[in-house]
This record gives structure tokens, C-alpha cells and sequence, in this order.
């Protein structure tokens, strides 16, 4: 495979990828550094092809990523990645679309039982018996020059993911797999994975307590932090953090000169705009209504009969996980297996194709008491039972 320096202008940049462009699939890395924005600051882009492989510095002065951007949006050359989530936020950002279609190795490890979240490392040294050097890891990739065992380094993971490639699809080919992906892939593809919406910022915070008043304040708040944090570009946590902002919705200051004594602002908070504006926040925030209430725990809806039976349920999917050597979170979700055992049968991704085989008729089994556990030689075993008598109508 043909290395090239690194490349710092558009014209290099366009020559490269209108080659690459011939091929079914590329290789694409990213290095970035998010620790002083809200966004991430892309600082090197890796590509790779089956013949060549290079990175270009997204930082340069002589460089336009127009042509790059332009691969991305080309959907006949298919992008593979590792654990791709934050390289594709970063091109969410770019460009406000997911690259399509996409290939995700890490996802595809899951459906060869390697794990849930296989580490790129391991994979390597699975597939190819190499082990990779991750001395420049932390490195700081916004500083420039960048050294060349930097740039090596990063060209490196690609070149490795283009080896890795090819072997994962004939692996996923020979054990008839390739189907199972399809739905994770589409889930990877949707842009709304990547996107932060502010008035749903506070479900991702600890809850100071379930009154309506001070959740209310919570959500107000925290839509106002993202807007802040979005507004400067720097880290949600630079302008509040978590635990302050729990604090201010459950004991709300009563003016701007109250938040001089709050602990983790300013003092300078209780005269200047940005304290104006998270009082603002707060006193036009109104209780949580109540279908935006929070469920009392994690299984809304379900009795306490049908949690344990979700929980039968989670195990059984181990079991079957095992048998078959593949990732359980592949198969099934939390909230399905607890959605069968609340009684929902239509629209389950478990119901359907290949996941109705593999699990969902079991799983359909056991909740209509058709297949029980048992315990052989100390080993978990299932077993088929008859099917249970419809219930007698109460004369009553």
C-alpha cells in the first residue's frame, strides 16, 4: 500500500480522493480534540483505500475539505469506520448529514460474539496478529508541526482498518451475518444520534427529586446552559456544572445578587448578563408537566409480575447469546425484552427476521409460560412445557 505525505493543500487533497472515489469502500479516522468546545475541533483526517492511504490537515490555510466532504456525501462508496459515533458527529457537524452507507467494525465485531465494544486493538491483533503502538494516543492533535510519528501513527489506524475490512465481510458472508447489521447500521445512520436538542438536555442529568416545580427549573436550565456553551463553543461543564445546576433547581436564588453566595458561580455572576440570564431561566420556569414526568424507576408500565418475567428474559438472551457467539445487545434491547413482558407484541424488532429465530420465539415461549428453566448436572437448562389451561371465567 502507497503512503503519502501528509497533505495541507486542496489540490493534492481533490487529486487523492477523486481516486479514491473509484473504489467500493474507504477507510476514514479522525483525530480531534473537544476538551476546550462544545464541538469537536477536527484536527487530522486519515483515509485509505485498498492501495493508498494518507491523512490531510483539515487546520491548513492552503486546504479546502470540500473534496472530502464530497466523498462523504457520495453514496456509492461505502465508509467504514471503528467505533465511529464521534468521527460521524464531527461530520454531522460539517456537513448536517450522515455519511451513507456506512460500515462500522466494531458493530460488526458484535455480531461475531468478540464483544460489545471491542476495543480497535484487540481487533487488529485478532485479524491480523499485529499489535498497534498507542504511544501517541493523547497526544495533542491542534498543536502544530505535527510530528511524523504522529502523522504515521494515525495513518496507521487506517491502514490497519482496510486490512481489517475485508476479512470481517468474508467472516460476516461465510456465517450468513451480514443481514443481522442492517438495523444497527440504519440506527448509526440517524442524524438525530448526534445532535444535542436542548429541551431534552435535562434527561441527562442526576434528578435532584421528582417535584414537578424543580424539574421544571431543571429542564429550563439546562436548555439554557446549552444555548450558553453552544453560543461561546466551549464545554457544557465550563459554564455550570452538573451538580451546581441540580442545586440552583432545587433551591432557586431568589435574586441575582443571591448567586455571589452559590457554590461553583462567580461572584461576578450577581451583576453581569450571564447571571441575568440564568436568573431569567429560572423565573420563567414552569413545573414539568406531567407527561414529561420521569418514570419512578426503570421499567415504566410494568407490574411487578412482568419485570421479573423481563428479567427471565434478559436471561435468556444471555444463554441464546452464548450459544450463538454473538453480542446480546445485538439482538435485543432493554426496553423490548421489557415491552414483550408488559404484554406489547406488534412492531418488536425481536419478533421479526432473523431475531425471531435466533430469540423471539423463545422469548415469546417463555412469556406465555410455553418454556421454563431448569437446573442439570449444575448447568442452566431450558425446557419446553405444555401449555398452560386458559383461566376459568369468575362466576361472579
Amino acid at each position: 500500500m502507497q503512503i503519502h505525505p501528509l497533505v495541507t493543500d486542496t489540490r493534492t487533497l481533490a487529486k487523492i480522493v477523486k481516486r479514491l472515489r473509484t473504489h467500493d469502500h474507504v477507510c476514514i479516522d479522525t483525530e480531534f480534540m473537544r476538551e476546550n468546545t462544545y464541538y469537536p475541533e477536527l484536527c487530522l483526517v486519515q483515509l485509505a483505500s485498498p492501495e493508498e492511504a494518507f491523512a490531510f490537515d483539515p487546520l491548513s490555510d492552503e486546504l479546502d475539505m470540500e473534496p472530502f466532504l464530497e466523498l462523504l456525501a457520495d453514496e456509492s462508496v461505502l465508509k467504514v469506520l471503528h467505533a465511529g459515533g464521534q468521527d460521524i458527529e464531527i461530520f454531522v457537524n460539517l456537513t448536517g448529514k450522515v455519511p451513507f452507507p456506512l460500515f462500522d467494525t466494531q458493530v460488526a465485531a458484535m455480531a461475531m460474539g468478540m464483544g460489545e465494544q471491542v476495543s480497535y486493538a484487540n481487533l487488529v491483533a485478532h485479524f491480523t496478529g499485529h499489535q498497534i503502538d498507542k504511544g501517541a494516543r493523547f497526544t495533542d492533535w491542534a498543536r502544530r508541526p505535527l510530528s511524523e510519528r504522529q502523522i504515521q501513527y494515525a495513518i496507521g489506524d487506517v491502514t490497519y482498518l482496510s486490512q481489517l475490512f475485508p476479512k470481517m465481510v468474508a467472516k460476516l458472508r461465510k456465517t450468513n451475518r451480514g443481514e443481522w447489521l442492517d438495523e444497527e447500521m440504519a440506527r448509526i445512520s440517524e442524524p438525530s444520534n448526534y445532535v444535542v436538542d436542548p429541551e431534552a438536555s435535562w434527561q441527562r442529568l442526576k434528578l435532584p427529586n421528582r417535584k414537578p416545580e424543580v424539574l421544571g427549573r431543571l429542564k429550563a436550565l439546562a436548555r439554557w446552559r446549552e444555548h450558553e456553551a453552544r453560543d461561546k463553543n466551549v464545554p457544557r461543564g465550563r459554564i455550570v456544572k452538573d451538580e451546581t445546576l441540580a442545586d440552583l433547581a432545587a433551591s432557586p436564588p431568589a435574586t441575582q445578587a443571591d448567586l455571589a453566595r452559590i457554590r461553583g458561580l462567580s461572584p461576578t455572576w450577581a451583576g453581569n448578563a450571564i447571571g441575568g440570564r440564568l436568573m431569567q431561566a429560572i423565573q420563567e420556569a414552569g413545573p414539568l408537566p406531567e407527561r414529561e414526568m420521569p418514570a419512578k424507576d426503570n421499567r415504566p408500565g410494568l407490574s411487578s409480575e412482568a419485570s421479573l418475567i423481563a428479567d427471565l428474559l434478559k436471561l435468556l438472551l444471555k444463554i441464546r447469546a452464548k450459544e450463538t457467539g454473538v453480542a446480546p445487545r445485538l439482538v435485543a434491547r432493554s426496553e423490548d425484552m421489557e415491552a414483550l413482558a408488559g404484554g406489547v407484541r406488534d412492531g418488536l424488532p425481536i419478533l421479526e427476521g432473523w431475531r425471531r429465530q435466533m430469540f423471539g420465539e423463545d422469548a415469546l415461549a417463555l412469556v406465555e409460560g410455553r418454556l421454563g428453566f431448569s437446573v442439570v448436572g449444575g448447568k442452566l437448562r431450558m425446557r419446553t412445557l405444555e401449555a398452560p389451561a386458559p383461566e376459568k371465567p369468575d362466576p361472579t
